[in-house]
Formats: structure tokens, sequence, C-alpha cells
């Protein structure tokens, strides 16, 4: 599955030649939809911050994330595996433990190994400490037991309790007088609701976030006490980026030439869609496409920061998303009704959830000034496949056990190369892409879920030539059998026991 060690000395040699380990910035957005950077065609939302990494280096039309939710995906993002053969991958709640093991190898570890340093500021969602947290103290193991140098993060999604953030296992801000107690099973005595004091909510629910009532805003969870700690929703975006912004000052002000590893995990277009009031009403779709205006604010604020510390010829950037893109996921904020001036999905089927092409395909962009040339790559490719790349860039081997992909000459723009084919999760639901071709085996459960995006669970197996119909709206089973026994066998094959 790797390159031979020839060929990956080789290449690396030759990055080598051409700059010496560059940083590294792994931008995640949260929801953001193919259809939802202007890069690709779309003229209602303006991304020209974003745009300027898709015009400017490798702009991929059939990248992948790892799953159509976000726990999975970013677990096969750090990994370098299929978050489908790891029991327990799943959306998971905001007081899970830790999903990956310390001893697991990972992405940010094989950055550390390389000499870099490295942080993740943002979106997590993927687990802290062992089980019954204790959020007034410090939580172990925490983001940085995975390879982190430095963190702080979002425990899970802005929609979950604990509103707050986690710098270095540690809430910030934390009044000891006013302990934190969280809970995804009961409420807490005498603490309201958004049942039982509706006047509380300013922020309608419209499907399962009724419970604590933080900001006006119902949360998925329960949680009492950390008042002074918890977050604001509009400073957010801005709270997140100072931190991006003094990380970046330290690095540079430190009288070392250490390259760092940063993962910067955008909370936007992810509900509750609560924009600054510097981007509320700045589009004609409502709040998600406001904050969708806001975080490519993000994204154009960090390149100038970048170009004022004079790291822009140094510095890789990666911008993705962590799934497909979704509507109506728990408030009633006006993005249903906006659907028909904007599609999302970008002409794709499915979204959020989904084993349909939007679950998963999603904007991708590889940008480094002045070492990769403009080029639009349509060859099918993942994210998983950054751990084995990026090792190669770097010079670290990774293990002959990954799933990971070595592909650094086609994320770099120098080939038109991608993979032959790769197993699509959504929800513990899997289905097949080979080059052109979508196979979705048939699964019992509901057409649509409450969020109203098609999950892709069909009565039998079902064929789609997505070169011909990207939309999918034709089945080729009855015209092909034969190339549906062949990938049929090669998904079973590639699925194995994980497959029921």
């Amino acid at each position: 599955m790797k390159t031979s060690l020839i060929t990956f000395a080789i290449l690396t040699a030759q990055t080598a030649t051409a700059q010496q380990r560059p940083n590294v910035i792994l931008i995640i957005a949260d929801d953001l939809g193919y259809g939802d950077v202007s890069a690709y065609g779309q003229t209602t939302v303006q991304t020209p911050n974003i745009d300027r990494l898709a015009h400017g280096g490798v702009c991929f039309t059939d990248g992948h994330a790892n799953s159509a939710t976000s726990t999975p995906s970013r677990y096969g993002l750090f990994t370098g595996m299929y978050p489908w053969k790891k029991e327990g991958t799943h959306i998971l709640p905001g007081d899970a433990p830790l999903l990956i093991s310390p001893q697991q190898f990972t992405m940010p570890r094989m950055f550390q190994q390389a000499g870099y340093h490295t942080a993740a500021i943002g979106k997590w969602h993927l687990g802290m400490g062992e089980g019954r947290i204790d959020w007034n103290r410090r939580i172990s193991p925490a983001a940085n037991a995975i390879g982190f140098d430095y963190t702080c993060v979002i425990a899970a999604t802005v929609d979950r309790v604990p509103t707050v953030y986690v710098e270095d296992g540690l809430v910030e801000g934390l009044d000891p007088n006013d302990p934190i107690e969280v809970s995804y099973k009961q409420n807490f005595e005498g603490e309201p609701t958004a049942k039982t004091n509706p006047e509380l909510v300013k922020l309608q629910w419209s499907h399962g976030h009724n419970n604590t009532v933080i900001n006006g805003i119902p949360r998925i969870g329960f949680m009492k006490g950390g008042k002074a700690a918890r977050w604001k929703d509009d400073e957010m975006a801005q709270y997140l980026l100072n931190k991006v912004f003094r990380y970046l000052d330290e690095r540079t002000a430190a009288a070392t030439e250490q390259p760092f590893f940063l993962y910067y995990g955008l909370h936007q277009p992810h509900v509750p869609r609560i924009p600054d009031s510097r981007f509320a009403g700045r589009t004609a779709l409502g709040p998600r496409g406001d904050v969708i205006a806001e975080a490519d604010w993000c994204v154009g604020q960090l390149l100038q920061k970048l170009e004022e510390k004079g790291l822009m010829e140094n510095t890789l950037i990666i911008f993705s998303s962590d799934n497909g893109p979704v509507l109506d996921d728990g408030y009633v904020d006006g993005a249903r009704e906006s659907a028909p001036l904007h599609d999302p999905k970008g002409g794709l089927r499915g979204g959020k959830y989904s084993l349909f092409d939007a679950g998963t395909r999603v904007p991708f962009f590889i940008y480094w000034q002045g070492h990769i040339r403009p080029v639009m790559n349509h060859q099918l490719v993942s994210q998983q496949d950054l751990v084995a790349s990026l090792g190669c860039l770097i010079g670290r081997q990774v293990p002959d056990t990954l799933d990971s992909q070595e592909m650094l000459s086609t994320f770099l723009g120098k080939r038109q190369r991608g993979r032959k084919s790769m197993v699509v999760e959504a929800a513990g639901r899997l289905a097949f892409r080979s080059g052109r071709y979508a196979l979705i085996p048939p699964n019992k459960g509901p057409k649509r879920n409450v969020t109203d995006n098609e999950l892709g669970n069909l009565d039998d197996w079902t064929l789609y030539d997505l070169q011909a119909d990207p939309s999918q709206q034709t089945d080729i089973t009855a015209s092909h059998p034969r190339l549906l026994r062949k990938l049929k066998r090669q998904f079973l094959q590639a699925v194995g026991k994980y497959y029921r």
C-alpha cells in the first residue's frame, strides 16, 4: 500500500531540495459542503480567501472526508485508518473518553517525532479523559495525549455541553467556586431546560436540542455551573483566531528554527450558527451563509498573519471539511428556507449522514506559495491519505498497517494520480467508490433522517456512474451486471468482517 523504500527516498529527497521541512497548517471546516465555496462555481456566498487556496494550489474536485459525520472523519484524518475499523467510532457526546489511544500512531505524533512543534486549536470531538470526566481538574488524557504540544479545543460540538474551552487539559476561565457538572443522561435538579423554561430560548430548536439553555441557545446534554468559563457563541470565531495568532507569534518569537504543525478546526457552519455582529446579515442566506462568510474571513486573517510573519513560502496549507452539508441540524435558523437560493451540495446527492456522494465529497485544497503551481485535479483522493503523504514530505515512514496511501506527488500537484478505490462510511453504514463509480449496498432504515438529508438507505445494491451522473439519479446495475459483480467482490474483500 506504501511506496517502495527507493521511491520514498527519491520523493523525500526531491521535497527536501525544494524546501527543508515546511510548516504545515491543516484547516478543517465543520459541515461545509462541496457547493458552499465559490471556488467550485457557486455564486450565492463568496469565499475569496478560501478560493485563494483553491486557485493558487491543488484544487481537488473528487476529494473526500473519511466519513459523513464528524467524529469518525477526524479519527481517520489523524490516524490514517478507516474509522469503521474502530469500535465505538460514532458521533460522540461531550463527555466521552478519548477515542484515540495515546499509544496509537497519529499524524501529530509523527510530526513531533520529526522535530515539529504541534498544536490543535478549535473543534475537537474525539473525546477526553477515561470516562466520568471531572471538568474541574486537569483532564487526562486530553487532546495533548495523541501528539499535540499545545491544545485549546472545543470538547465536542458547539451544540453540545460543556460549552467551555479546554486548554492543555484545563477548562479555561473556570471559577473553582462554581464547579462544572455535565450529564447526558439526566438533568440536574432545579436547572432549566428548553422544555421547562421556553422563555429563556432565543434560538428555537427544531429537533433534539432541548436540554440546558446557554446564551439563549438550547443544547444537547445537561450542564450546571461553570458560568464564568462558558463561551459566548458570537465571539467564538475571533477567540479561536486569537489563539491561532498567539501561537504563531510564539513560534516566530522563539529563538529556534523548529517548524510547526497546526491543526485549526473551524466551528463553522455547524449549528448553532451565531455569527459575530460583523457578519450577521452579510449574505442572503441567513445565519448559515453568514457563518460561511465568517469562516472565509478567518482563513483570510490567517493568511494575512502568515504574510506578516514571513511564513507563507515555508508553510503548506491544507483546507477541507469534516463531512458534507446539512441545513436543519437542530435549530430553526432559516437554513431550510434558503434551499431554493443555494445548493450546499453543489449538484451532488445526499449530505451529512449520507452514503450518497455529498456525504463525504468536500472542498479539498492544498496550497504552498512558490512550491505548488495552480492545478485542478479530478482524481479520487481521501483525507486519510494525508498521514502517509505528509510523512513522506517530512521524511517519516508510517506503519504498513495504516489504510493511508502515500500520494505526496498528487498533493503537491506534480501528478494526476488518485486512489483506485475507497470505502465510504456514514453513521456505521458502508459503501464503495471505485474510480468513477459509486456502489451502495442495501441498508435497512429510513430514506431520510430528521435533518431531511437522504441517507442512502437503499433496498438493493445500487451502482452509479458519477462521471455521467454526478447527482446519482440513474442506477446502472441492470445495464452493467459484470461491473456490479466485480465491484461487489472488491467491496466485500475490502471490508471483510466489518460488513454486516
